[in-house]
């Protein structure tokens, strides 16, 4: 396992971490302890989890992945050597409807954020969150995923991005957290968010937690930039593109018990741009002799903008399965292939 800087921190995290989503829901106790265990042995260092997981998103299971991974660190004795990440959800999370999380009234305000903390430090037993993360900005971002740009104007009632920095401050400031981050952001969100830090002397951005995959290279076209010139490494989810790029969905269609067939929406998923540039990734993973994940994974991981890929499984076996594709050798033939077919389909 390779570790890699966080930002311009002094915290060293894994190349690869593992994302607790499914943990408290599709994931229970025992299956979500097996898997903890088999990452931190693999050398995963980097556990990534949020205060509105586990998803689908209820009310009656709220923040149990936190819980989850809090009774886990605490049962085996390895706060000390393992990197806890969550995340704030605010009014622009996507995750449907969240009035259980604070109310009508959330948002990424002071007042919002503290609570926010509080309670996650509660449920993860832990006195310190090493890195917190803005799940969603508050504004509408409205390129995430697409090729365009809307424009929605700003409510009266935004929190604007000084306020939220503010807020994370304190936060840094009381102890309780020691590293933030932005996940879903733009360009311009985050090149904002490290204005503000250098002017005002406020805590700058460790890490960008976006969507990265072989189907998804959208952060290449402004932040990966950003990411190698000002430390603000990508932290990617959805490496596997939710599953399709594991070779699974080879059939076209969601799988009784998967993340496919629990989730609305994901029948976009399935559209034939996006099926036709899985089978070509497919191919040529089998073209080099190694399976579509490894292919998938090691594209990601060989980025110089990368920090770390979090990947993600709903049960023991699958996870099993990602962890041997993690000794890759990743080869400028197989970037030159995969860059051939991204090319002529290009973020379908």
């Amino acid at each position: 396992m390779e570790y890699r800087p966080l930002g311009r921190s002094n915290i060293q995290v894994s190349s690869v971490g593992l994302g607790v989503m499914t943990f408290g829901a599709q994931t229970k106790e025992k299956d979500a302890f097996a898997q903890l265990d088999m990452a931190f042995e693999a050398g995963i260092t980097l556990y990534d989890t949020a205060e509105n997981y586990p998803a689908p998103v209820q009310a009656d299971t709220q923040g149990r992945s936190e819980e989850l991974l809090g009774k886990w660190i605490k049962s085996r004795n390895v706060r000390d050597q393992v990197v806890i990440a969550t995340k704030v959800a605010g009014p622009g999370n996507g995750a449907g409807d969240m009035r259980h999380l604070r109310g009508s009234d959330r948002c990424l305000n002071s007042a919002n954020i503290d609570a926010a903390v509080k309670a996650s430090l509660r449920r993860l037993n832990t006195d310190v969150i090493d890195l917190y993360q803005v799940h969603w900005p508050e504004r509408p971002i409205t390129t995430l995923r697409r090729s365009r740009y809307s424009h929605i104007p700003d409510t009266p009632a935004l929190v604007p991005i000084e306020e939220t920095l503010g807020a994370l401050a304190d936060q840094v400031q009381a102890g309780n957290v020691r590293e933030i981050g932005v996940c879903n952001e733009s360009p311009w969100g985050v090149m904002h968010y490290l204005a503000l830090a250098e002017q005002r002397g406020l805590p700058r951005i460790a890490s960008i937690q976006n969507s990265y995959s072989l189907l998804d290279r959208l952060f290449e076209g402004g932040l990966a930039e950003i990411a190698l010139r000002e430390d603000v490494g990508l932290i990617a989810y959805s490496p596997m593109a939710s599953g399709l790029l594991t070779g699974k969905y080879a059939n076209a269609s969601p799988i009784a018990g998967s993340r496919s067939s629990l989730f609305d929406g994901f029948e976009s998923r399935f559209k034939k741009p996006v099926l036709d540039a899985m089978q070509h990734y497919i191919e040529l993973a089998k073209g080099f002799d190694v399976s579509p994940s490894a292919l998938a994974l090691g594209f990601c991981q060989q980025q110089a903008f990368v920090t770390s890929v979090l990947i993600a499984a709903s049960n023991a076996a699958q996870l099993q399965e990602n962890l041997k594709n993690l000794d890759i050798s990743f080869t400028k033939e197989m970037l030159k292939a995969i860059n051939q077919i991204h090319d002529q389909h290009p973020n379908p």
